[in-house]
């Protein structure tokens, strides 16, 4: 393997950003594609970035944030933190002890990994499930996790979603929603509720996915559980700073349903058009994404072998499509634990009015080149940790 542990992954993710930074300082931003869905945005004025010290911001932008924040995630109380993964962390140390069970819910495996850590950190029990008939809340469990959309964008049923959050309030158990994409993918292409309308006690959901928000996580609930969370948060420097707050504020102020509506129509007609020749491509709700079993059948099929794993696979592909063609996907540039899957977001600025013919020359070309390379172990690896 070429990527073995969390350590190779960041110096992918360097290599990946190099490269970025090399693109736009010979060929300009206009030559790359972000399709990763998590593209976000700093929206603000020159006025607003003048009062961005450090206790001016939170005494002008966090009152702003209560009010945009709960019309768009619900719930009593508001909290803004450095990412999703920081809120459920900072959620985890307030309300689970040494000893504790959390016990959580998905659509899919896998969970995003910030959960299972942010327990072992807490020395808590931790059990994941995506079988309703299988799913258990042990007598000492002190939180239940939903996952709204996984990281590969699969979204959980409202009827299931509803079930779990009753199951664990009949032991008057709160429910944590980690609903990092689901808050506006559920709700906008869906059509579910909030999470807090089906009766969560917390809800967390990244600013930058599928919203022209900052990397940031917000979060919703219980004005009581919110403010557990608040201290453990400021405790261990986990909040939210006023950069972050003001374009939070303006990143909801800015969302709207319609790109992700409309991706929904041009999903299909893409998939189509790569369905003639390649049978990887699965369709999400904005776009296509190839997993890593699909990209080793779709090997198999070929008669292709390689001494690459699956994931090495998927992030040799993931940096030719970066480095050639200017795509960013997110097994280049995602953090330890992300997902390897190649997924194509349609909903994303970059790629929202593109020729989608243009699009899916460029993807089968890498492709190619993907396939003459994953031949070569050591000029693969040059790559990957360019």
């Amino acid at each position: 393997m070429i990527v073995n542990n969390s350590l190779d992954e960041v110096k992918k993710r360097e290599s990946a950003l190099k490269i970025i930074k090399e693109i736009i300082n010979d060929k300009g931003r206009d030559s790359l594609y972000d399709v990763t869905g998590l593209s976000g945005g700093f929206i603000a004025s020159d006025e607003e970035l003048n009062l961005l010290e450090t206790y001016v911001g939170p005494a002008i932008f966090e009152d702003e944030l209560q009010i945009v924040g709960k019309g768009h995630l619900g719930g009593e109380k508001v909290l803004a933190v450095n990412r999703t993964s920081s809120g459920i962390l900072a959620s985890i140390l307030a309300l689970v002890k040494e000893g504790d069970h959390v016990s959580h819910f998905l659509a899919e495996f896998p969970a995003h990994p910030s959960i299972p850590r942010s327990c072992k950190i807490v020395g808590a029990s931790y059990d994941e499930f995506i079988d309703i008939e299988k799913f258990t809340i042990p007598d000492n469990t002190s939180l239940v996790v939903v996952t709204g959309s996984t990281m590969d964008h699969k979204v959980i049923d409202e009827d299931l979603f509803k079930k779990v959050i009753d199951m664990a309030h009949e032991k008057d158990i709160p429910v944590l929603v980690d609903d990092a994409s689901g808050a506006r993918l559920r709700t906008a292409v869906f059509k579910q509720k909030k999470a807090t309308e089906l009766g969560a006690d917390l809800v967390v959901t990244s600013t930058d996915k599928l919203m022209p928000g900052p990397r940031g996580g917000l979060m919703a609930g219980r004005e009581d559980l919110i403010n557990e969370v608040k201290i453990k948060a400021n405790q261990f420097g986990l909040e939210a700073q006023p950069p972050l707050i003001l374009a939070m504020v303006n990143g909801i102020k800015n969302y709207t349903e319609d790109n992700l509506v409309n991706a929904i129509s041009r999903k299909e007609e893409f998939f189509d058009l790569l369905g003639k020749k390649y049978e990887m491509f699965e369709k999400t709700p904005t776009g296509v994404v190839v997993s890593e079993d699909s990209l080793r059948n779709q090997l198999d099929k070929l008669n292709i072998e390689t001494e690459l794993s699956q994931k090495d696979c998927c992030f040799l592909w993931a940096m030719i499509l970066l480095k050639d063609f200017g795509i960013i996907t997110i097994p280049a540039v995602g953090m330890p634990g992300a997902s390897a899957s190649i997924r194509i977001d349609l909903s994303t600025q970059d790629v929202i009015d593109m020729d989608l013919n243009v699009l899916y020359e460029k993807i089968d070309d890498s492709f190619e080149k993907f396939l003459k390379l994953s031949q070569d172990v050591e000029e693969s690896r040059e790559l990957i940790l360019y």
